[in-house]
């Protein structure tokens, strides 16, 4: 049975109690959520046409195939037939792991003022609600956002609440490369932010990619805002289960073997992106070097060497952060296991010195920050642990074993 660090442990009624609690919190916040998105068929039409399509004479290869299958396929195009793909199927190629990172980034600029387009119209399309119409005003203007030239958007999905991913930096010569895998109300309208800038996978990305060249500015890195999966609607049922994680961890994994270069790669798991991170960690390749969790529910484990990876584990949690209060328990398939920050879990625990609670981690000027850019830089000397020892630095020189933490 799982306990809280320093705590004794709960007896089975206080755990079932607690459970309980969370279970009916849960079905009454956020559960209806999921099922109210709007739904489109985009991505499907493209990808039909593309297996349906030929270049040159020839017929293009499956779009599921293995990213180093379709990175071949598209190494044999000319320059003009592969931005000819991409005008005729950008959102089949916006989205296919194993194309240029370049040529996502165009296909994804096209499929992007095609949805400008669609959603234009949809503000003015009488069978709408004024609610609906108000949507699709601001789906208008995010795409618009979006679609800008110097923007590298490296997927692009409009269906239902819509996927996204985003790089800063440059994928194809970067020494080292971070993804930020974000929470629950991941969508395209909460993409990226205004207000509460930081909270949202565009401000993280943003904010970790200016903080790793301030931590070493002669190496090159890039960081990818990941917002490609389904996350969870509210605090609802989906986001007490791994049902959306294990969809998630899929992508996430298909994301990692597709990118280019063999560069060491770094997750940063906020909330139940964490999750994520710890249903994916045994499938990810072992060019994952470190997966750094912070204000974590779970990782659907009761230990690091549990997730059968190789990567470094890390942990950090804000001492005002609510997620310290949820059941660290798994019982029936809800709960997400054992309190990453734990001792007996063996994560690395990281200092998160005026981080702003649950959605404050990435906030320039905090230890959260400073750490997580340490690690994506690969500068492990500087990163702050939570206790006055350095324990969290212990044996950083030497090369990782299997389920090390």
């Amino acid at each position: 049975m799982t306990s809280f660090d320093s705590t004794p442990p709960l007896n089975m009624g206080r755990l079932l109690l607690a459970l309980a609690v969370v279970f009916v919190m849960l079905a009454t916040t956020g559960w209806t959520a999921v099922h109210h998105q709007r739904e489109s068929t985009a991505l499907r039409a493209s990808l039909t046409a593309w297996e349906e399509g030929r270049v040159d004479g020839r017929a293009l290869p499956d779009p599921s195939a293995a990213p180093g299958r379709l990175s071949r396929f598209f190494a044999t195009l000319t320059p003009a037939q592969r931005t000819t793909l991409a005008h005729r199927y950008p959102l089949a190629v916006g989205n296919m792991n194993g194309a240029p990172a370049e040529l996502r980034y165009l296909a994804n600029r096209i499929a992007l003022r095609e949805q400008v387009r669609v959603e234009r119209a949809r503000m003015h399309d009488a069978r709408l609600s004024p609610a609906g119409q108000h949507e699709a005003g601001r789906r208008m203007q995010r795409y618009e956002s979006m679609s800008d030239r110097d923007r590298k958007i490296l997927a692009f999905d409009p269906d239902g609440a819509g996927r996204a991913a985003e790089v800063f930096g440059d994928l194809d010569s970067a020494q080292r490369i971070s993804v930020v895998v974000p929470g629950v109300d991941t969508a395209l309208l909460t993409f990226q932010r205004t207000y509460r800038k930081y909270s949202a996978p565009v401000g993280m990305a943003q904010a970790l990619y200016a903080a790793e060249r301030e931590a070493s500015p002669k190496t090159r890195t890039a960081v990818i805002a990941w917002a490609d999966y389904t996350s969870p609607a509210g605090l609802g049922i989906d986001s007490a289960t791994a049902m959306r994680a294990e969809s998630g961890a899929t992508r996430l994994n298909a994301l990692v073997r597709a990118l280019p270069g063999v560069s060491p790669v770094s997750l940063f798991c906020h909330s139940y992106g964490s999750v994520v991170c710890g249903v994916a960690a045994h499938t990810l390749p072992e060019r994952v070097s470190d997966i750094a969790v912070a204000g974590s529910p779970g990782m659907r484990v009761e230990s690091a060497v549990q997730l059968r990876t190789s990567a470094r584990v890390w942990a950090m949690r804000d001492a005002d952060d609510w997620v310290q209060d949820v059941p660290y328990l798994e019982l029936g398939g809800l709960g997400h296991g054992a309190d990453p920050m734990s001792s007996g879990f063996g994560a690395r625990v990281l200092s998160a010195r005026e981080a702003k609670g649950h959605a404050g981690y990435f906030e320039p000027g905090t230890d959260s920050l400073r750490n997580f850019a340490g690690i994506g830089a690969g500068v492990y000397d500087s990163v702050r642990c939570a206790a006055e020892d350095d324990a969290c630095r212990e044996d950083l020189s030497g090369a990782t074993t299997a389920g090390r933490a």
